[in-house]
This record gives C-alpha cells, sequence and structure tokens, in this order.
C-alpha cells in the first residue's frame, strides 16, 4: 500500500508513534512511585523485573504479616484477598504502561475497565513471594489497555485474570 492510496484511518494509525520508552528494564520501589501514585497501605507491589515495552512485565509483591488486610482477612488465618491480588497486577500493567510510554514524574492515573476470567487457584500468605506476570492483550498510543496476568507462588498459579484499564493523564 502506498502513501496516496491509504485511507485517513489508516494515514493516521501510521502517524501515531509511541514515545520512545523510558530506559529500565527493571522499577525498583523508587522508579514506581514515580510512576503510579499509589502508597501504603495500597501499594502493593515491591519491584517489577523484566520489563519489555509494550508486551509484558513481571511484578513482585513480598506478602508480609504486617500488611493492614491481614488484620481482618482472616485474623486466625491470614490470607491475602483475591481483590488485592488483581489489584497487584494492575499496578504492575500501569508500571508497565509507564515505562512503555514514558510517564514517569507525568502523574498519570489508571482506572479499572472490566476485569474477566478471574480465577484464584490457591492461597497467598504472610511468607509467599507473589510473582505477577503481565502481558500486554492490546494497547499502544492510546488510553485504553487490555491485559492478561497471571499470579505465581513457588511457580504455582495462585490467581489469573483478563483486565482493561484507562490511562489518564492530568491536564497541567
Amino acid at each position: 500500500m502506498t502513501e496516496a492510496s491509504a485511507t485517513p484511518a489508516v494515514k493516521e494509525i501510521v502517524r501515531r508513534e509511541l514515545p520512545t520508552p523510558y530506559p529500565a528494564s527493571d522499577a525498583d520501589l523508587s522508579l514506581i512511585q514515580r510512576i503510579i501514585p499509589h502508597r501504603y497501605p495500597f501499594l502493593l507491589i515491591d519491584k517489577v523485573r523484566t520489563i519489555v515495552p509494550q508486551t509484558s512485565a513481571l511484578g513482585i509483591k513480598n506478602v508480609t504479616f504486617n500488611e493492614p488486610h491481614f488484620q481482618g482477612h482472616f485474623p486466625n488465618a491470614p490470607i491475602m484477598p483475591g481483590v488485592m491480588i488483581i489489584e497487584a497486577m494492575a499496578q504492575t500493567a500501569a508500571v508497565l504502561v509507564g515505562i512503555t510510554l514514558d510517564l514517569v514524574d507525568k502523574e498519570p492515573l489508571v482506572y479499572f475497565m472490566n476485569i474477566d476470567g478471574c480465577k484464584f487457584r490457591r492461597k497467598v500468605v504472610p511468607g509467599d513471594v507473589l510473582e505477577l506476570d503481565v502481558t500486554v492483550r492490546r494497547g499502544g498510543a492510546g488510553r485504553v489497555w487490555k491485559f492478561y496476568g497471571i499470579g505465581r507462588v513457588d511457580g504455582e498459579m495462585a490467581a489469573e485474570a483478563e483486565f482493561t484499564a484507562m490511562i489518564d493523564l492530568p491536564k497541567r
């Protein structure tokens, strides 16, 4: 297809380019906090490794007994709530998008739009290291992204979900 024969819609897609990704393949806590607005007690990831812009990332959550949700879920048998596992997947995805679109220090907000196929396979308890493997299903230069996430402990699947989120940058 030549430039002259392309429809206006195709020309617009060709013109849209992703910014140069932020130069990081890993994100420590400091970089995570420069990308997403979450803070204690709702910052649920400790680091993100093996970030491949626009493709995938691996979030790490060190599950500890002193987290506030364990006081009531459940006092004599602490289990990380499933919704918190899915939120940790979403935070990993937000860091992946932040690196992909170079949103470091730009204060993006990320909103869930949809969660599908959410399944829980094993308990996540204090002392576990939860690995959050997130893969992009759809995304790019736009605001809406779709992901597939798997949470694992010791290589065993703890949870999985497909989710959609919207990225929003504050007006400056």
